[in-house]
């Protein structure tokens, strides 16, 4: 069968059908896989992730509450182009929370959270020297700053990080195809650092280089990339 294409990953133990279907449909539109624009049809996501009609459309309501999905009447539904205003939204909470979070981890730091940023760097570090390999370090970046949201026991506000950072990581991963992993890792590993030496006073400088670097090819992107361009909502479409 054409037409959508989907990675299909292992069922979870005792995740349902209604749950199995809808992490494969998040994970492939913040995958890229599925890309901002691309039609939708129920018969064949129905068909695909062998469930019914009725809990796909479920399914599909709670990605547009996400604004993942968008329901077009008499057009149909669509994986949501990438919306900028949402991104300056979790850019602004990103950066008045991390900024928090690391003055925080300054004052306490479990070892064992070193030990996985450690962890994590040196993952980072052999993908940064490869070609490729946008989504692994993709998800590595992710993983290093929820490891440090755990680490000041602030899983809550982590995951209330995720859920507004939708948009703002599908164009992370986009950038992260031309932006410098290295420069990445560089800013990952001074963080490290400053945990370490407790280094309160460079936090905030750290904060702004790190989300001023990620933005540098931005406007590229939304403007100029023919092949990336049309993944973006416009002004005149909202």
């Amino acid at each position: 069968m054409g037409g959508t294409y989907l990675i299909l990953y292992e069922k979870k133990e005792k995740e349902s059908r209604k749950e199995y279907a809808y992490r494969i449909l998040k994970e492939n539109i913040m995958s890229l896989e599925l890309k901002p624009g691309e039609l939708l049809s129920e018969v064949e996501l129905s068909e695909k992730l062998n469930i019914s009609r009725t809990p796909i459309r479920e399914v599909l309501m709670r990605l547009k509450n996400e604004h993942l999905i968008e329901v077009k009447p008499q057009s149909g539904t669509y994986v949501s182009l990438i919306d900028l205003d949402l991104i300056e939204e979790a850019i602004f909470m990103r950066f008045a929370l991390e900024e928090k979070v690391l003055k925080e981890a300054c004052n306490y730091f479990p070892e064992d959270k070193i030990i996985e940023l450690e962890k994590n760097l040196f993952a980072q570090n052999i993908i940064a020297s490869m070609d490729g390999g946008e989504h692994e370090f993709h998800k590595l970046d992710t993983s290093f700053h929820e490891t440090l949201f755990l680490g000041v026991k602030k899983k809550a506000i982590w995951e209330s990080i995720l859920k507004i950072s939708t948009h703002y990581n599908r164009m992370r991963l986009l950038s992260q195809k031309k932006d410098s992993k290295e420069l990445v890792v560089k800013q990952h590993e001074e963080i490290l650092n400053i945990i370490k030496n407790k280094e309160k006073d460079k936090v905030e400088n750290v904060i702004n280089y790190h989300m001023r670097d990620s933005r540098k090819s931005w406007e590229y992107l939304t403007k100029l990339d023919e092949e990336n361009s049309k993944y973006f909502k416009r002004n005149e479409e909202k």
